[in-house]
């Protein structure tokens, strides 16, 4: 029944978008061809679901309205009852056919709904937009016409709640050959106002090849006692190896990894590492710097690259010290992707893949107020 209903709606859409656009090319006025076109797809979205209603309670009886019931059924028609529904286009009064026994149930428009389908989406997406229910109510009925409820709002966003812990629990693969770990940070409503909050993020690559959430968690901010409790969190969850980890360079990290699993190899984003270099270096003399990094961690071997790294010192340790020493420090790190083909050093070589998911995290946050709030 809910393909019936995914087919009605977007046949109705469609005549939506089809009239004003017909109507548009004739020279008509925009908004009060919305007013019209609300008003046309509602009378027939009237007409379509009370025509369906009794359909079903014509396979309920056994009959059509109109012809004579079967020898031995006591059970008939008895008139019909109003229900307003909400819809996108507003609300809707609609006739719902009654028996006399009681016994329909109706399955296009269930007893006791009152949302129509896309309704609960509308809701669900402003909210998950990071929109408060103060706004998510003022905006439906700005658009739609249709007066909610705040508790109604709630009761829908709720209902996704239990999908979430589900998700958050769920089980995971046994091995996942790259896993890309970072955090990004965000304001966050607590007891004491609103604060600074990191938001942990695991993206797992599975042995299909595909990208996977693995997981969401807010904590303080970064540090690698955090990612120990993710890391172990992940391991309960059924995640018993990870053949390289990417990540960036925060200290401890490499540690932390290691201690819920011994056998991973650990790979620091060398794009970090390239940006951290430049810090100390002047404008004039980043394009030099940075080409003569590049040199470095594009080298086809280990060997290759040590050498370059010893090149890379020898001309700037003079001017840039902490440079060369930085990569020293963190060359066991670095360059863990030399032992691999170009086709994985392409994947591991920069954590790029999570930032792009942080990228999109960012989106949704960005020129809205606070709307995380801390959970543990």
């Amino acid at each position: 029944m809910k393909k019936k209903q995914t087919e009605a709606d977007q046949a109705l859409n469609a005549f939506f978008e089809q009239f004003i656009a017909k109507q548009k090319a004739q020279g008509a006025n925009s908004s009060e061809l919305e007013m019209e076109g609300h008003s046309l797809i509602k009378g027939l979205m009237k007409r379509f679901y009370e025509s369906a209603l009794q359909g079903e309670m014509a396979e309920h009886l056994g009959y059509s309205k109109g012809e004579t019931k079967q020898a031995g059924e006591n059970n008939r028609r008895n008139g019909t009852s109003r229900k307003t529904l909400i819809s996108e286009h507003g609300e809707i009064e609609i006739e719902v056919p009654r028996d006399r026994e009681s016994q329909f149930e109706p399955q296009l428009v269930a007893k006791h709904q009152r949302r129509l389908p896309g309704f609960d989406e509308k809701v669900l997406y402003l909210y998950g937009q990071g929109t408060s229910q103060r706004d998510i109510q003022a905006q439906l009925e700005e658009f739609y016409g249709v007066e909610i409820s705040q508790e109604l709002i709630s009761t829908v966003t709720d209902a996704i709640l239990e999908d979430v812990t589900a998700w958050r629990n769920r089980p995971l693969n046994s091995v996942y050959p790259i896993v890309y770990l970072d955090a990004l940070v965000t304001k966050v409503h607590g007891d004491g106002g609103v604060s600074n909050r990191a938001v942990y993020v695991a993206l797992g690559v599975n042995l299909e090849g595909k990208k996977e959430v693995l997981g969401l968690w807010l904590g303080e901010n970064e540090g690698s006692k955090f990612w120990l409790r993710v890391l172990t969190e992940l391991k309960n969850r059924g995640l018993e190896d990870i053949l390289i980890a990417c990540v960036d360079g925060l200290s401890g990290f490499a540690e932390a990894i290691n201690t819920a699993y011994p056998k991973t190899e650990v790979q620091s984003c060398i794009v970090h590492a390239v940006r951290n270099s430049l810090k100390f270096v002047s404008w004039k003399e980043r394009k030099e710097v940075a080409a003569d990094l590049r040199k470095i961690y594009q080298s086809a071997t280990r060997d290759l690259a040590e050498k370059e790294l010893s090149n890379f010192r020898a001309k700037w340790d003079s001017k840039h010290p902490i440079i060369g020493e930085q990569w020293e420090r963190n060359w066991e790190k670095l360059s863990v992707l030399y032992s691999y083909p170009k086709e994985i050093r392409r994947a591991i070589y920069t954590t790029n893949a999570i930032e792009s998911l942080n990228h999109s995290l960012r989106k949704v946050l960005k020129n809205k107020r606070p709307f995380l709030r801390k959970t543990h």
